[in-house]
């Protein structure tokens, strides 16, 4: 059983035991309903509380069960709560810590609430692609007022319950309690008041009983629906139909909004984008969940870090952690540099301030964690070390001998290395398992991705603890094994010599941005080059050049180059830039160099559809990312996707590149692949579909 019943005097109490969060499964639901069952027929008990074990009240739909015959069995979450409403006893639900989706909706099922302080209460639904389910539409609008209802079933996000308290004329809660501690006697308290005036027999206040209209009802949607509208330029059907259906609680007798609420979740269940969504959901608990590395590994303690290096990257490392409340050492050479690296960071925290998003005491406690030092003596005592430099193997090399020889016995020392051999690093010194890589990416304190790389040698206690610090810094960490560029930037090159050869073939830099932005990207390959730096991908192409003479690539990107427009910080690169902002200005001469290039080549350029430009780029990444999956570089598909989604700016709504590609379907896949492998001016060899994929598409099955 998923739920605890006992009986204290003359009260029933249903505790639901589902961990972690009393997630609303077969199980629980079966538990709930037979001990309301058994406690109707008990003669002593005159009513009941219903509340959650642990750290949540409800957290809403079990997440093993999505997708499943279980999710909606009977009883379903819907026959639960109404079993709630028509119980012929008072039922009291007792909400704290968590009351999210089917939580909060099983708690509005009930004749009466009360809340601890501190309690996260939401309606998420709307960030999985749809709407809830379970009467959440009907019944919030019912207890909070039709505005404050939409706001939190549109936006998703959880308030805590003594704001909701605060909110005129409310009748969610019928008391707060005075602490979380005091919860149970409080509720105890309250069901006795409840019976003081309560006759058997006597008729149960019901939400769904409660009037739900708005003053000025025509104006107030109409504006919602121009302002969700704005907000997701028609890329999520979600919001709009979450106002459809709170507009039908306005319009509509209960249980007829009730039956187009239901109608409205069905629908959306089945959109592209909410499979998405939910895929994501999946994918991201997934990722932080490593096979070999059980959740009972021990971890070691992280007290405190040294950053070395406190260029751009340095500086957005060590402020996450000074985000965290861990205090960070930073190391340069220079004091000029610490100088240079401490303004940014006091500018970054300064730039949030003047936004509203920090406040001063908080940014006078963030760098008052932050030290810095010129002697590597000085952070011997760190628990973890973060080297920022120069991305080289020679001066990695330095760095970590330095560090073997000064750091303490079990400090962990960590690479911030983008592509280069971690192995390598780690044979740099004596304790190869207390080396791992942690690739963050720029900028390094507001981008969510971080590629845990995992050496041949890394100690699981260090895997465990590095993805327990990605959780506290509030990185979606992401674990690769090693290889040229990990999982990331190994498939972002082929994805770069694909735009190099769209140009060459007859696009323009705008053309091939503006193709893949309009599928969804946050921005398109030369945009992102620009932001990037220009010359990071020219030093990478040198030495491939070396390292794989015979691999085609585009030398567009090499004569820009060599003409010095490395990006938006020489202010010139694909576009050109004006000082402060970061539009991208079409650049005449580099269309023209482009098209000098081309006549050199003998190339006559061809009308290339958007449809080509953004199935090439994305179906280079897919095959790429076979190729990962199938060395074991990367543990699941899904991993690749969240890599993607947070890394690389890769439309959420489209659930990632492999989602994206099992979605379309791998057999159209693989027949795009091979009719692009017929261009004369492409690499044929990169288009032979990777043997997963073509294994996967000939059966039918996919990536996730």
């Amino acid at each position: 059983m998923s739920a605890d019943y006992t009986v204290q005097g003359d009260l029933a109490v249903i505790t639901m035991n589902n961990p972690p969060i009393n997630g609303l499964g077969l199980s629980t639901r079966l538990a709930i309903v037979a001990g309301l069952e058994k406690a109707l027929a008990d003669d002593q008990v005159k009513a009941i509380v219903l509340t959650g074990a642990g750290k949540a009240f409800s957290g809403g739909a079990d997440i093993k069960e999505f997708g499943s015959p279980k999710a909606i069995q009977e009883p379903n979450l819907l026959s639960v709560i109404v079993a709630l409403e028509n119980a012929s006893k008072p039922v009291i639900a007792a909400v704290h810590t968590v009351a999210m989706g089917g939580g909060l909706e099983l708690a509005l099922g009930c004749h009466y609430r009360i809340a601890a302080p501190g309690c996260d209460v939401a309606l998420p639904e709307v960030k999985l692609g749809l709407i809830p389910g379970a009467g959440g539409t009907q019944r919030l609008p019912r207890v909070l007022g039709v505005e404050a209802a939409l706001n939190m079933i549109v936006s998703g996000e959880a308030i805590k319950s003594e704001m909701l308290a605060m909110l005129p004329g409310q009748k969610l809660f019928d008391q707060m309690a005075s602490s979380p501690q005091s919860l149970a006697q409080e509720a105890a308290d309250f069901a006795h008041e409840v019976l003081q005036n309560h006759v058997p027999g006597m008729a149960l206040p019901r939400v769904r009983d409660l009037p739900c209209k708005h003053p000025n009802a025509q104006a107030f949607f109409k504006f919602s629906t121009n302002m969700v509208n704005g907000m997701t330029k028609g890329k999520y059907p979600a919001p709009l139909k979450c106002i459809e259906a709170v507009q039908n609680a306005t319009t509509m007798k209960f249980d007829e909004g009730m039956r187009a609420e239901r109608e409205i979740f069905t629908n959306l269940m089945w959109t592209p984008e909410c499979r998405a969504l939910r895929h994501l959901f999946v994918a991201q608990r997934a990722a932080s969940k490593i096979e070999d590395v059980p959740s009972t590994t021990p971890v070691r303690e992280i007290k405190s870090v040294a950053v070395i290096g406190a260029g751009t990257m340095g500086g957005g490392i060590s402020m996450n952690f000074l985000n965290a409340g861990i205090p960070v050492k930073m190391l340069e050479m220079k004091q000029d540099a610490l100088d240079r690296g401490l303004a940014i960071i006091e500018k970054n925290y300064q730039a949030q301030v003047k936004k509203g998003k920090l406040k001063e005491d908080k940014l006078k406690q963030r760098m008052g964690l932050l030290s810095t030092t010129l002697s590597y003596d000085e952070i011997r005592d760190a628990d973890l070390v973060i080297e920022a430099v120069f991305e080289e193997m020679g001066v990695k090399e330095t760095v970590f001998k330095k560090l073997d020889s000064v750091m303490k016995p079990g400090a962990i020392l960590a690479s911030n290395t983008s592509t280069l051999d971690v192995n390598a690093i780690a044979g740099f010194t004596q304790r190869p398992q207390d080396v791992v890589g942690l690739h963050f990416f720029s900028p390094a304190n507001v981008m969510k991705l971080l590629e845990v790389v995992r050496g041949a040698k890394t100690g699981k206690d260090v895997m465990a603890t590095v993805m327990g610090v990605a959780k506290k810094i509030k990185k979606t960490a992401v674990v690769s094994g090693v290889c040229d560029g990990f999982i990331g930037n190994r498939m972002i090159e082929q994805y770069s010599r694909q735009a190099g050869f769209l140009i060459e073939e007859g696009c323009t830099p705008q053309q091939v941005d503006k193709a893949v932005e309009k599928f969804g990207f946050a921005m398109g390959p030369f945009r992102m080059g620009d932001l990037a730096g220009n010359d990071i991908g020219w030093a990478i192409r040198k030495r491939r050049y070396q390292e794989k003479p015979d691999m085609k690539y585009s030398k567009t990107a090499d004569l820009l180059c060599e003409q010095g427009r490395f990006g938006q910080k020489v202010g010139k690169g694909w576009y050109d830039y004006v000082a402060g902002k970061r539009d991208a200005i079409p650049n005449k001469d580099v269309e023209d160099m482009i098209a000098q290039h081309r006549t050199a080549m003998g190339i006559t350029p061809r009308k290339i559809s958007d449809e080509e430009i953004v199935q090439r780029l994305v179906f280079s990444l897919v095959n790429e990312a076979a190729y990962i999956l199938e060395e074991g570089i990367a543990a699941r598909a899904s991993d690749i996707d969240m890599v993607y989604i947070t890394g690389y700016g890769f439309p959420i709504y489209r659930g990632g590149p492999m989602n994206y590609a099992d979605q379309l379907g791998l057999f159209n896949v693989v027949q795009a692949m091979k009719r692009f492998a017929l261009n004369p001016h492409d690499d044929a060899q990169f288009w032979q579909p990777a043997p997963l994929l073509a294994r996967l598409a000939a059966d039918g099955k996919t990536f996730n």
